[in-house]
C-alpha cells in the first residue's frame, strides 16, 4: 500500500471527537497522520488521545514553554508542511474556515495552513444558520476558489439540539476523500465515461420481479477507477445494495427500457461507454395491474425481449462517427472466448470483457473476478483473479490503449 502523509487540523467543535476515528480511517488507507489541535479542540479532546492514536507529537500551540522549545516552534510550521501531502481539517469550524480564508495566522493551525502549498481537504461543521450564513458561503467560496475541497457537511440532529445540515461528514467519508484526492491519476482527464451496472427489475406483477444475481461491483468498481484517473463519469445503475462512488453521477433505473433511455441521452456526451451492466434478456409486456393469485393450476408466462442496449449503442456510435469506444461485457457459463468474439462482432463493440460466470467463487455477488479481454484487433488478453477494484484499472489500461488508437486513426 501506498504511504501518503497527511496533518490532521483539529478544530473546536463537539465533532471533535470524530477526528480520533479519522486518524484510524486515514492510516487503513496508507495514509500517516501528525495532529495539530486549535487551544479550542483540547477542550472537547485530550492531546494523549491522538498522541497513542498517530505515535506522533500532537502540536497544541505555536510557542513553546522554554528558550529552547520557543526557538524551534518559531519555524515548525515551515518544516511540518514542507513535510506533508495533505492537510485535512477535521472539523472545520465556521472560525477556521474565516481565518484561512482571509489568511489570519493567531495559531499554530491557521499559521501552518499559510505555510502549506499542497491539497489541503476542509470537512465543515457547525450549526446550519452559522452554516447557511452569507459570511461562512463567502468564505467557503473563496477557499474552493483556491482549489482547496471542501466538502458539504452531512444533514441531520446537531448538538446544539437542532436539525439540518451541518454534520460533520463521517470519519470513513473524510479519510476516503482523501484518499481519492492523494492517489487519483489523470490519464483519463478530459474523457468522459458511460458505465452500466448491477441488473435489472423486469415486472411480473406489482410485487413481483425477473432479475439476475448481478450485485454490480464490477461496474461500481469501473466507475469509482475511472473517476480517480480524472474521467468524468456518468453511472447509470440497476438496483444494487452498494453506495455511488465518490465523484460519480449517479441515476438510478430499474427497468432495462429505463436503462436503455438513460443510455441513450447520456450517449452522446460519453467518449467511452462501458456496458457491465446484467440486463435482464425478457420481460412481461402487459403487466397486471394487481397481484396474481397463487392457484393449484400451472401459470403461462408469455415473455418478449427487451431492449438490445449494447446492439442499439454500437449502431448508434458507428452512425454518429464522434469517435467514441464502446466495451461490452459477457458472462457465460461456456465457450467463453467463443461467445465474446460473436458478441464484440454484432454488437459493433470495440472491446468485450468476458468471463465465466459458472467458476466458483467468482463473477456475480463476489469481490473477485477472472475475465478474458477479446478486441476488435483479434486480441484475446487474459486478466489472472484479482480484486475487481484492480481489474477495473486493468480493463480502464485497455480501454485507454484502445482509446488513443482511436484518436490516432481520426
Amino acid at each position: 500500500m501506498s504511504s501518503w502523509r497527511a496533518v490532521v487540523g483539529v478544530g473546536g467543535g463537539i465533532a471533535a471527537y470524530k477526528a480520533a476515528e479519522l486518524v484510524r480511517e486515514l492510516a487503513r488507507r496508507g495514509i500517516q497522520s501528525q495532529v495539530v489541535m486549535t487551544a479550542a479542540a483540547q477542550e472537547f479532546v485530550r492531546p494523549l488521545t491522538f498522541a497513542a492514536l498517530t505515535g506522533r507529537k500532537v502540536i497544541t500551540s505555536l510557542f513553546g514553554s522554554s528558550p529552547e522549545e520557543v526557538l524551534a516552534s518559531s519555524v515548525e510550521h515551515i518544516g511540518v508542511a514542507r513535510e506533508h501531502d495533505m492537510l485535512v481539517v477535521a472539523p472545520a469550524t465556521a472560525d477556521l474556515l474565516a481565518k484561512f480564508a482571509h489568511g489570519l495566522a493567531d495559531d499554530f493551525l491557521s499559521t501552518l495552513y499559510l505555510a502549506f502549498d499542497r491539497k489541503v481537504l476542509l470537512a465543515p461543521s457547525m450549526n446550519t444558520v452559522m452554516w447557511r450564513n452569507a459570511a461562512t458561503q463567502s468564505n467557503v467560496a473563496a477557499l474552493r476558489a483556491r482549489g482547496h475541497v471542501v466538502m458539504e457537511p452531512e444533514e441531520g440532529e446537531l448538538a446544539c439540539g437542532e436539525s439540518g445540515s451541518g454534520r460533520l461528514p463521517e470519519p470513513a467519508r473524510i479519510a476516503e476523500e482523501a484518499h481519492y484526492q492523494l492517489a487519483r491519476r489523470h490519464d483519463l482527464d478530459g474523457e468522459t465515461v458511460l458505465v452500466t451496472a448491477g441488473p435489472t427489475r423486469e415486472p411480473i406483477d406489482p410485487v413481483r420481479f425477473l432479475s439476475n444475481r448481478s450485485s454490480g461491483k464490477m461496474g461500481y468498481a469501473l466507475a469509482e477507477a475511472a473517476a480517480w484517473r480524472g474521467a468524468r463519469v456518468i453511472l447509470v445503475s440497476g438496483p444494487v445494495e452498494l453506495a455511488a462512488p465518490l465523484h460519480v453521477e449517479c441515476v438510478r433505473v430499474e427497468t432495462a427500457r429505463e436503462m436503455r433511455d438513460a443510455v441513450l441521452a447520456h450517449l452522446p456526451e460519453s467518449t467511452i461507454v462501458i456496458k457491465s451492466a446484467a440486463v435482464a434478456d425478457y420481460h412481461v409486456a402487459n403487466v397486471p395491474a394487481q397481484k396474481i393469485k397463487k392457484t393449484a393450476t400451472r401459470l403461462p408466462l408469455e415473455l418478449d425481449p427487451t431492449p438490445d442496449i449494447l446492439a442499439e449503442a454500437g449502431a448508434e456510435i458507428e452512425r454518429a462517427g464522434r469517435g467514441q469506444l464502446l466495451i461490452g461485457f459477457a458472462a457465460e457459463t461456456e465457450n467463453v472466448v467463443g461467445e465474446a468474439k460473436r458478441k464484440l462482432k454484432a454488437k459493433r463493440c470495440h472491446m468485450v470483457v468476458a468471463n465465466n460466470v459458472a467458476a466458483e467463487g467468482l463473477g456475480f455477488e463476489s469481490d473477485d473476478n477472472e475475465v478474458t479481454l477479446v478486441t476488435q484487433a483479434g486480441e484475446v488478453i487474459d486478466l489472472a483473479r484479482a480484486k475487481k477494484r484492480e481489474l477495473a484499472d486493468r480493463i480502464l489500461d485497455e480501454a485507454l490503449r484502445l482509446r488513443l488508437e482511436l484518436y490516432s486513426r481520426s
